[in-house]
């Protein structure tokens, strides 16, 4: 399944990086970044197998109206708002959360960016532990997790360049930089 989430994933930002190359260039917000990002993941997501899953800017809430929470490395309790995430929205019980995605741009601090990754460790930890989370699909888990696939996406306008770290099961996984 990581494998298909990542083909999608690459899939979308390499239409997005050929179709808003302007846009990326011209120094528009992140979240206008998202905005257009999510609109090609939509497109490619609806001719998959998983087309009845929602793409999502900044969704910080379960189906339920709680705010998505989610326990990290320090075992710190933090409100979550993720940048754009693919999910169900509680209809998939079993299969909830597919990818989660935060974008930054390379002129953040580090330790924005490191806030970014630490999300995506957890929000990518497997739904096994039973203290802390559910597992029986019917019942939210206290904190969220479960996503199958994380990246951070972090874009250089000065070197036109998008580096792209991918986090499974709590941990990183993968990288690579792409010119455009």
């Amino acid at each position: 399944m990581v494998a298909r989430l990542m083909q999608i994933f690459i899939e979308s930002s390499e239409q997005f990086v050929a179709n808003e190359t302007d846009l990326i260039l011209s120094g528009v917000s992140e979240r206008c970044l998202c905005g257009s990002f999510m609109l090609i993941l939509r497109r490619i997501i609806d001719t998959t197998d998983f087309a009845r899953y929602f793409s999502d800017i900044e969704y910080n809430r379960n189906f339920d109206g709680q705010i998505k929470t989610i326990i990290d490395d320090n075992m710190q309790v933090t409100d979550v708002t993720c940048d754009l995430i693919i999910h169900s929205r509680g209809q998939v019980a079993d299969l909830d959360n597919l990818i989660a995605i935060e974008m930054k741009r390379d002129t953040h601090p580090l330790t924005e960016k490191n806030k970014d990754r630490i999300r995506l460790r957890a929000l990518t930890k497997p739904t096994n532990n039973s203290e802390t989370y559910s597992v029986d699909g019917k019942v939210l888990p206290q904190y969220v997790c479960g996503y199958k696939l994380g990246v951070f996406y972090e874009i250089s306008i000065t070197r036109r360049q998008i580096k792209i770290e991918y986090y499974v099961n709590g941990f990183p996984y993968s990288n690579y930089t792409k010119d455009f």
